[in-house]
């Protein structure tokens, strides 16, 4: 609903054993450490030793309280179902811009600007197993924008599709085992090992 056209977009899913309260939970709290390579990617993106530094001290905090402290603003969320965040920028230049609401952030259009959504989705399925998704979809405020982000989307979508997959592998590991160490579905879970 938020951002139904556009331009650029990945998309990844895992099943996970656990209760979508679990997952929620796992959702809010991996940290950058728990995700294969996210420091040394996001560093190729974005190469300034400041900012690597930063991101090596804000390491044990969650993803998700970095990214809303950095630039992403939440643009909706459905306990236990959905989380929408959003941000506005030029990537291919490195800048942001911080907008105010979610209504600002749906109803920006100035020239020569992008604007990227990414959300993750719990589906209930059968056998206390939950699919989990995540999609990040960018739109161009005008032709302009969209010609300077496609190259830079062509470098930096594989390291991107590679954080979003390992993501979601740690909100797996992270649901998982507080679902064994929690009891529940600890037996089918062992045999499974």
């Amino acid at each position: 609903d938020i951002m139904p056209a556009y331009h650029f977009h990945e998309f990844h899913a895992t099943r996970v054993h656990a209760t979508p309260e679990r997952i929620t939970r796992a959702l809010h709290e991996v940290t950058p450490s728990e995700i294969r390579l996210f420091s040394l990617l996001t560093w190729l993106r974005s190469p300034s030793l400041r900012g690597l530094r930063e991101r090596a001290a804000r390491a044990e905090r969650p993803i998700l309280t970095i990214m809303t402290g950095g630039g992403f603003m939440p643009l909706a969320e459905e306990p236990d179902r959905e989380i929408v965040l959003g941000t506005i920028g030029r990537f291919w230049a490195d800048s942001t811009l911080r907008v105010a609401t979610p209504g600002e952030f749906l109803a920006f259009d100035r020239p020569n600007w992008a604007k990227a959504a990414i959300n993750f989705r719990i589906e209930n399925e059968a056998g206390g197993w939950c699919r989990v998704t995540t999609e990040t979809r960018i739109v161009g405020t005008d032709d302009d924008a969209r010609r300077r982000f496609a190259p830079y989307w062509r470098v930096i979508y594989p390291g991107s599709a590679l954080i979003r997959a390992t993501w979601l592998d740690a909100v797996k590991r992270r649901a998982e085992r507080t679902a064994i160490g929690a009891g529940a579905f600890g037996e089918s879970r062992r045999r499974e090992t």
